[in-house]
């Protein structure tokens, strides 16, 4: 008598087993038989899917990667603001330098009789911008002497815009007498890094 026997692992034709297989003969090439040919196939298949799974994000780590992100973004953005004032007052004070020098030297050539002076200058140039036109050389035809390419900008406040004092006001007066320009000094309010005002630099 014949009995017909349920296999407990059914051999769908979707997982592209040969014909040899779904049909229930042998496979020549591999010297399998249908059967373990069948688990073979389905633990390769369950070690893919468990591939899938191990490359995907699940919610906790995207949580976490994202609670990372945002921590690094708090750190970073105040090093960036501190390092972009700390080179703008770098600026700041390679400006007043160059301002400074000029003036000096502007004096250093009135001392030397090779400027002319004008009455109450004390040597001092009479406005910042006539270190940038420059001054006629005492004793040269069409000759003129200039001690800047430029007035500068102040870093802090973006402008052309500086405060001047005059060699009669006193050294902390944040008012311009006029008579002449001994000192130049930024307008920027607000005090630097290093916790001094930027009108006292």
């Amino acid at each position: 008598m014949n009995v017909m026997r349920t296999d407990p692992n059914p051999r769908p034709a979707a997982l592209g087993l040969p014909p040899e297989a779904r049909s229930g003969g042998t496979t020549a090439d591999l010297g399998l038989d249908d059967r373990r040919l069948w688990s073979v196939l389905r633990r390769e298949a369950e070690g893919r899917r468990g591939l899938r799974r191990e490359a995907g994000f699940t919610l906790a780590e995207l949580v976490t990667v994202v609670a990372i992100m945002a921590i690094l973004a708090t750190v970073t953005l105040p090093v960036a603001k501190f390092t972009a004032l700390r080179s703008k007052e770098s600026d700041l004070r390679s400006s007043l330098r160059e301002m400074r020098n000029a003036i000096d030297e502007y004096k250093r050539y009135s001392d030397n009789g090779l400027l002319p002076v004008d009455l109450g200058t004390d040597g001092y140039p009479k406005e910042l911008k006539v270190l940038v036109e420059g001054v006629d050389l005492v004793g040269q035809v069409d000759k003129k002497k200039k001690f800047l390419r430029r007035i500068p900008i102040d870093p802090i406040t973006g402008k052309d815009e500086w405060g001047l004092r005059s060699y009669q006001d006193k050294s902390d007066s944040n008012s311009w007498g006029g008579e002449d320009v001994f000192d130049v000094y930024s307008l920027a309010s607000g005090k630097g890094l290093n916790g001094v005002p930027y009108r006292k630099w």
